[in-house]
């Protein structure tokens, strides 16, 4: 009965295909395979689709019937090589991460299905090994041979691995180089005021505008491009040299946008296939240096940012940034960026939205820096902690403290009311078409800050756990509750003189194997009580990229559709364009309003961490951008100066706020304090007492209710959680203090 039990919840769990084994070699040419399978769509049409699939050398193409594929119309295509891969056997689902797209497919028959998985498998397989074996022939045709792995014989055993030694050194060098590098331009690029350099990248020998000396900033550029590749110590290029003291004089005649672009130019377009080429040839040395007796231990140090494992397809993992960022999918569109292009006409009653106004984000008594920096990561072996969860729901695994940042996820709900003063305007806005625009723009500004927030995630809310944030400055009161621990659901409620607001969000995270997605489900709603409307709205998908390895970046994609309840006439509609890393595209936001005829009045577009802009470029008018970042926020988990705020416990707070107030939680505490062990070991304390107070309540049927929230059915028959209008009156009389029933959390 066990095992047919073991066998049951095996067929019922996610199960990862494990690629090409180190040493593992030989692997034959697989036969072409094709067939009909379904291929989920998340949006704009949601659901299961009948799609044609062509498997051919580890490549999956695939179109919509047999005749388009002969045709060339493709809809997509996949290197399962570069992919994780995995399998859920109960619902005949096999699921392929390739970083930049997670493709969900199904297949109705057992039979097939089991015929797709073996092909897969041969397929991924073959693949991986034309990987490993390709770079000497392609990718790496650019570096000099190496003597010692083509011809072992001729050197001693102790000879060789003195070489394979002094090469993984100069790899590890090289590839730590070329990180710093592309971190560097990372930041610079990240500026609001820094160009837009996926954009300003051009040919060799193209002229910018800007530039009236098209022969000496022809020089200029090879002189940069020449010290770039040689400064890798590898590569030698076949250009004309020009002469240096000429060049490098006619730098300094240059505007500084134009040094700016040719540097930037030349870097992404050489340090990605450099970084990828020295990636796998250091991977080959690895495999060579252990089937000579060296241990991959003695190879590799302790600062690498490669984790070798036994597995290839762990490799592959820990790579995709730089094996995937040379796909013609990664590739920017020729379309220049039009954000940089329109006017930046911000009115005075406006600012305040932008973070531009001193008095709301200095001269409020808040706190403007944190105790301690956010901890070093690099030590953590993600891999083993994730790889047993693919496809599940990560709210239900414990991870290390320092994967954390020092807030919770009911105060990353208050974050959004960072810029409630849209919302304020809104108030003040008797055209309601321009009233869906300052919506809009609050919608979105409530991602903004989580664009430096990739590395690290929130701490999950016991049940029953609270926040409140009262701002005098801003003119709310807000409040939430963990009203739910499994499904984990989230519930807030915000009050204002011009509006409320309120929300309450499950949460479902799941790991695909190379990135995380944060499905929220639930509605956000507010009113505006002047005018009479109530405002309703769903959230977009979030995704964690380089979940094991690289850099980690943040990604919104979807559609949110605003709608006035209240009124039929004005319609909102925006789209978080899906890009990648590499594109001009990346953060992107478009949307438009429209009347109940279906007319557009206004278009909107920008990018979620740059700010949104209404009407036609070159004329368009700003409605939002974000404030600027506080000094070394990258130090400091990439908090805003608003997110800094939230935990701070004030000495005249102690005594208003209920003890379940996420301020008091121990472990978030020292956390924010610097001190790990004390925070490891208070998270481990209270997940404990949380379960054991869980299953004690289980055991006597108890049911441990909300404090501040109730559950309702909309109009639609859906359940949500709304505010039962107790807080703020227990808080008055008899204040939190005085209720001895309060329950300690912690």
């Amino acid at each position: 009965m066990n095992e047919e039990n073991k066998v049951s919840e095996e067929a019922d769990s996610w199960e990862i295909i494990e690629g090409l084994k180190i040493g593992q070699s030989n692997v034959l040419r697989p036969d072409k395979y094709e067939g009909f399978m379904l291929k989920k769509r998340k949006w704009p049409l949601k659901g299961w689709h009948k799609r044609f699939f062509v498997m051919d050398n580890g490549i999956l193409k695939y179109s919509k019937s047999p005749l388009d594929i002969q045709k060339g119309k493709l809809h997509g295509s996949i290197d399962v090589g570069l992919s994780v891969m995995s399998i859920k056997k109960s619902s005949r689902r096999i699921d392929l991460d390739t970083e930049e797209h997670i493709y969900h497919l199904k297949v109705k028959s057992q039979d097939i299905f089991d015929a797709w998985v073996s092909r897969l498998r041969h397929h991924r397989l073959y693949r991986q090994n034309e990987i490993v074996r390709s770079p000497r022939e392609a990718t790496l045709r650019t570096f000099p041979p190496s003597t010692a792995i083509e011809s072992p014989q001729s050197v001693s055993t102790q000879g060789y691995k003195a070489k394979v030694r002094s090469c993984l050194a100069r790899c590890q060098s090289n590839l730590t180089d070329l990180s710093r590098l592309l971190q560097s331009l990372e930041i610079l690029q990240r500026t609001q005021s820094a160009p837009n350099f996926i954009d300003m990248q051009v040919n060799y020998f193209t002229i910018p505008s800007k530039c009236n000396k098209p022969r000496v900033f022809e020089l200029n550029i090879k002189l940069l491009t020449m010290h770039c590749v040689t400064a890798c110590g590898y590569v030698s290029v076949g250009w004309n040299h020009s002469k240096p003291t000429h060049a490098v004089s006619s730098v300094i005649d240059q505007p500084l946008f134009c040094c700016k672009a040719v540097r930037a130019s030349v870097f992404l377009n050489l340090s990605v296939p450099l970084q990828k080429a020295l990636s796998r040839e250091l991977f080959l040395l690895l495999q060579a240096g252990e089937q000579m007796g060296i241990p991959l231990s003695q190879q590799a140090s302790n600062e690498s940012r490669l984790s070798m494992s036994e597995s290839v397809s762990e490799f592959f993992d820990a790579q995709e940034v730089l094996l995937s960022a040379s796909s013609s999918e990664n590739e920017g569109s020729d379309d220049e960026s039009y954000v940089s292009d329109v006017s930046d006409n911000i009115s005075e009653d406006n600012a305040m939205a932008n973070g531009d106004f001193a008095g709301s984000a200095f001269r409020n008594g808040r706190r403007t820096y944190l105790s301690a920096p956010c901890p070093d990561t690099s030590n953590i072996n993600l891999w083993n902690i994730l790889r047993n969860n693919i496809g599940k729901d990560l709210s239900k695994v414990s991870m290390p403290v320092e994967l954390n940042e020092p807030l919770n996820t009911l105060q990353r709900m208050c974050e959004e009311m960072e810029y409630s003063e849209l919302l304020d305007k809104a108030a003040e806005t008797e055209d309601p078409f321009e009233r869906m625009v300052l919506v809009a723009a609050f919608a979105i500004s409530g991602y903004s800050s989580t664009y430096y927030r990739a590395g690290s995630k929130p701490f999950n809310p016991l049940l029953g756990e609270t926040y409140e944030c009262i701002r005098e400055d801003k003119g709310f009161c807000f409040f939430s509750e963990q009203v739910s621990h499994h499904p984990p659901i989230s519930a807030c409620h915000c009050d204002s003189k011009n509006f409320t607001f309120w929300q309450d969000v499950r949460w479902k995270n799941k790991f695909w194997g190379k990135s995380m997605e944060i499905l929220p489900i639930g509605s956000v709603n507010l009113t505006i009580p002047r005018f009479g409307d109530h405002y309703e709205w769903n959230k977009v998908t979030t995704c964690v990229h380089n979940i094991l390895s690289g850099r980690r970046w943040i990604e919104h994609y979807g559609e949110i559709t605003i709608r006035n309840t209240k009124s039929s006439a004005c319609l909102c509609k925006l789209t978080f364009v899906k890009g990648n890393y590499w594109s001009s595209t990346v953060n992107e936001v478009q949307g438009f309003v429209m009347d109940q005829e279906g007319k557009v009045i206004h278009r909107l577009f920008g990018k979620w961490h740059e700010g949104l802009y209404c009407g036609m470029p070159p004329s368009a008018k700003c409605v939002w951008r974000p404030g600027s970042m506080p000094t070394d926020y990258e130090l400091y988990y990439g908090f805003t100066r608003f997110a800094i705020e939230l935990n701070e416990l004030c000495p005249e707070l102690k005594d208003a706020l209920p003890r379940t107030d996420a301020r008091f939680r121990p472990d978030q505490r020292y956390l924010e304090e610097g001190n790990l062990e004390m925070a490891a070991s208070e998270k481990q304390r209270i997940e404990d007492l949380q379960r054991t107070r869980r299953k004690r309540n289980e055991e006597n049927n108890i049911k441990q209710e909300t404090r501040f929230f109730k559950k309702v059915l909309d109009a639609n028959h859906r359940e949500r959680w709304v505010s039962n209008n107790t807080y703020w009156e227990l808080r008055r009389n008899p204040g939190f203090i005085n209720i001895e029933s309060t329950v300690n959390l912690w």
